[in-house]
């Protein structure tokens, strides 16, 4: 009985105690601890540093997107045509007209004349020069109608004051008809004149009696006469 406790106590500690001390937990033995263990803390510094040459998706986002200046400082582009104006030599022009005498300009007679040439030049206009003597005033044409500025300051009565009796048959037709014949009122008035008026009207140009044909007045006469 006594030989029977030591053997069951040695079995029950040769229970509790494992089978290999040297491998760790969820191992097999500790050699392939270590390797798992390098392999894992490899991975872990992979992640924390990433390798040279690999671009994350983010890097490649970022540079895509160009970097634009602020607006102040960006210039605009040069155009082909403002480099074409700026590499064009400008060509110089001239004020010179040949239309207007440059006699005043000292600089322009002295680089063409001289003093030989300056007096040949004025005798030359004297040679040509002529004066005209005066004539008598030339006298107009005689004229041998009626002077219309005498009727008129010889009148005293006023437009439409029938003087003269006139038929009064188509009269106004007669009036409208032949006094468009006439380019002005003065000339109509000559005419009126000239073929019997103001006792006779045969054209029919005063058809009221006043003594004035077609619309011609007396007035600018009379005012010029009284001088007002």
């Amino acid at each position: 009985m006594r030989f029977l406790i030591p053997v069951a106590a040695a079995l029950v500690v040769s229970a509790c105690v494992p089978g290999d001390t040297n491998s760790g937990v969820g191992f097999s033995n500790y050699d392939s601890y270590e390797q798992q263990r390098a392999r894992r803390e490899a991975e872990l510094r992979q992640q924390a540093v990433p390798a040279q040459g690999v671009i994350s998706e983010e890097t490649v986002q970022t540079s895509a997107v160009p970097q634009t200046p602020p607006l102040a400082t960006q210039t605009p582009p040069a155009t082909p045509q403002s480099q074409t104006a700026s590499s064009r030599t400008p060509t110089p022009t001239s004020n010179s007209n040949a239309g207007i005498s440059d006699e005043q300009d000292f600089d322009a007679v002295a680089s063409r004349e001289t003093i030989e040439s300056d007096r040949e030049r004025l005798e030359r206009q004297r040679a040509e020069y002529v004066v005209i003597e005066p004539t008598a005033v030339p006298t107009g044409g005689r004229y041998s109608g009626p002077n219309i500025v005498k009727y008129a300051l010889s009148t005293t009565n006023n437009v439409g004051q029938a003087i003269y009796s006139r038929s009064k048959i188509f009269a106004q037709s007669r009036y409208n008809r032949n006094c468009q014949k006439f380019p002005s009122p003065d000339k109509a008035q000559e005419a009126f004149l000239k073929t019997g008026g103001p006792k006779r009207d045969p054209k029919g140009l005063d058809p009221d009696g006043d003594g004035f044909a077609c619309s011609w007045d007396p007035a600018p006469f009379r005012t010029a006469r009284s001088g007002g």
